[in-house]
């Protein structure tokens, strides 16, 4: 193929990050948008100088010239989207959580075996490069067995209201919107080992806070601050057994009494240990003392948007070049497993085995 024609649908916040990517590559025109609000999807063509608007993803999916699509709508349509799309014999790149469950989920990636189709997930945070350099670690053997993770994507006051509070179209709060991208980097960094069991509990006390004066926020799209909707978790936190023995304890919220924001990623082995963020250090033994390390890996200035090029120059060569996809939707299916385990045991109020 000449250049590999693609569309979006979804003109949403998290879609300006995939548009800016494929513009970076010049074997790829973007020659269509669609989204539900036909002004949004008109304002996002200008501003993109894309050709084709839709507001009906079927009816987009019927032109000959699409190869493939970026999935990046609300999580309760990211199944029905992406089966569409693959039966319509396009490609896809489907934003995270893969779908709302792990049976939706499994129905996607059913659906990619029977046509034939690309279906690679959007776990954005295994292109960053303190992510490689991890797992190129733990692949030499340099931690040992790791038999123990901690992690946590705490966010003071960022809720970011909208379609993320409503549970029929995202799915769950923080754990399936933050929770979801560290739990999924313990997994790819450790060799995606299968999770056994899982004990969690989520909480919902604080709502959205709109009223909170004196720090600003991300909002979704459509929040709406006259109306504050919300009937998903503030916070959770979780403890994840798997079957190579490995532990991990995580927790997350949007809104938390702390005194700060606060990203943190830890492995332990029985070599040495790792902090992947907010810094990158190694802790370990050497001339009978223990020892601390800080590898120099440059991210860009906007890491952000540099991991979701990264992103979308590779699932542009797994359909050109046939590249083996970094992001499977098999893994999609596994982490959805994982999320479902958190929000049953939460519910049932003990530990669920998967």
């Amino acid at each position: 193929m000449d250049k590999v024609k693609v569309g979006i649908i979804g003109a949403g916040n998290i879609s300006e990050y995939h548009v800016q990517g494929y513009e970076e590559l010049p074997n790829v025109e973007i020659v269509a948008v669609c989204d539900l609000d036909n002004e949004k999807a008109e304002e996002y063509a200008v501003k993109h100088n894309i050709e084709h608007v839709f507001t009906d993803y079927n009816e987009m999916l019927k032109m000959k010239e699409l190869d493939a699509v970026s999935v990046t709508t609300w999580n309760n349509s990211h199944a029905p989207i992406s089966i569409a799309a693959m039966r319509a014999g396009k490609d896809v790149l489907c934003e995270k959580p893969l779908a709302m469950n792990a049976d939706e989920a499994q129905t996607m990636v059913d659906a990619a075996k029977e046509t034939k189709r690309l279906l690679m997930v959007g776990f954005v945070r295994r292109f960053e490069k303190n992510t490689d350099y991890i797992r190129e670690v733990i692949e030499k053997g340099e931690l040992g067995n790791v038999y123990y993770a901690k992690t946590g994507y705490i966010r003071k006051w960022g809720n970011p209201g909208g379609w993320f509070c409503d549970k029929k179209r995202s799915g769950g709060g923080p754990v399936i919107d933050l929770g979801v991208h560290v739990i999924d980097l313990i997994s790819y960094l450790t060799g995606k080992p299968k999770a056994v069991s899982v004990t969690a509990s989520t909480f919902n006390h604080l709502g959205i806070k709109s009223y909170i004066k004196g720090m600003t926020k991300y909002n979704a799209k459509d929040y709406d601050k006259n109306n504050p909707y919300c009937d998903v978790e503030d916070s959770a936190t979780a403890l994840i057994k798997f079957d190579n023995d490995m532990t991990l304890n995580i927790e997350t919220s949007w809104v938390l009494h702390t005194k700060e924001d606060n990203n943190y990623l830890m492995l332990y082995g029985d070599k040495a240990g790792v902090k992947m963020e907010p810094e990158l250090e190694f802790y370990k033994e050497h001339n009978d003392y223990f020892v601390e390390e800080r590898p120099i890996v440059q991210e860009e200035k906007n890491k952000f948007a540099a991991i979701f090029q990264r992103e979308t120059a590779h699932f542009i060569d797994c359909i050109v070049n046939k590249v083996e996809c970094r992001n499977p939707g098999e893994d999609g299916v596994a982490i959805m497993k994982i999320l479902d385990a958190i929000y049953k045991s939460s519910e049932l109020g003990h530990e669920v085995k998967l």
